[in-house]
């Protein structure tokens, strides 16, 4: 489990996982998450019981069916035992309901945590690079009642800037929106290293989000975390955020 020091909302609870811990056999060792990956389904479900009874969480948590979009699906308004057998299609959700908890699963893409600073709302994104350039952190904010000054925003282990090399596109569609973006990407061997966490800051901070807390830990570069970009097959880690009361 990622330790941090991070100031949080006494009514709200965060965690991120890592790879240890768990019941699964290589190369999903041991804290697998997701269901959609070839690991056996009763290890996975295993793992979140696990994973359940370490954090004491009040409820299941919401998990996603993610495709890289902007979708968030926002836990108020749901039937919980519905979705239970039938996962929701989304890359982020939203609740101001004590006791859900939102959850996204990632393996290098960066996870992002918010919350307000009285600790009544929480919302969870995937933010991959596509989800990321289309909006994901901004539709996901919008679903705050509170000013965009009073949000905290965690971003959990994703892929570091000396790993992630992308095409010129990838950078066109980020400066094609904020010409700031130019300083998260940097050349490389014909293609551009870029720093999705730096970008995510940015987009953040544009919104005018500024209590910005980072991991700053790479995945692919730290065996303890799962890394598609790595291993290709693999498990996935979740980061979770609920309201406590």
């Amino acid at each position: 489990m990622f330790v941090h020091d991070w100031p949080v909302p006494a009514n709200v609870g965060i965690a991120m996982t890592d790879r240890h811990g768990g019941a699964s056999s290589s190369p999903y060792n041991s804290l697998n998450l997701g269901l959609h990956v070839g690991d056996a389904p009763e290890q996975v479900l295993a793992n979140r019981g696990i994973l359940a009874n370490l954090l004491l969480l009040p409820s299941e948590p919401v998990w996603l069916e993610q495709v890289h979009g902007t979708h968030v699906l926002n836990l108020d308004t749901l039937d919980l035992a519905c979705i239970a057998k039938d996962t929701p299609i989304a890359d982020a959700s939203y609740s101001r309901t004590a006791g859900r908890v939102c959850a996204v699963m990632t393996a290098d893409c960066l996870p992002v945590l918010l919350c307000n600073q009285a600790g009544t709302e929480v919302a969870a994104a995937h933010a991959g690079w596509r989800g990321l350039c289309d909006g994901v952190i901004e539709t996901t904010a919008a679903q705050f009642s509170s000013p965009m000054g009073e949000l905290i925003a965690y971003l959990g282990p994703a892929i570091g800037p000396q790993k992630f090399e992308v095409g010129a596109e990838v950078k066109h569609a980020f400066c094609g929106l904020h010409l700031q973006a130019a300083e998260c990407f940097i050349p490389s061997g014909g293609k551009f290293l870029a720093d999705i966490i730096g970008l995510a800051k940015l987009r953040l901070s544009l919104l005018g989000i500024t209590h910005i807390y980072s991991a700053d830990i790479c995945t692919v570069s730290s065996p303890e975390y799962f890394s598609y970009r790595r291993d290709k097959v693999t498990g996935r880690m979740a980061s979770l955020i609920w309201l406590k009361s």
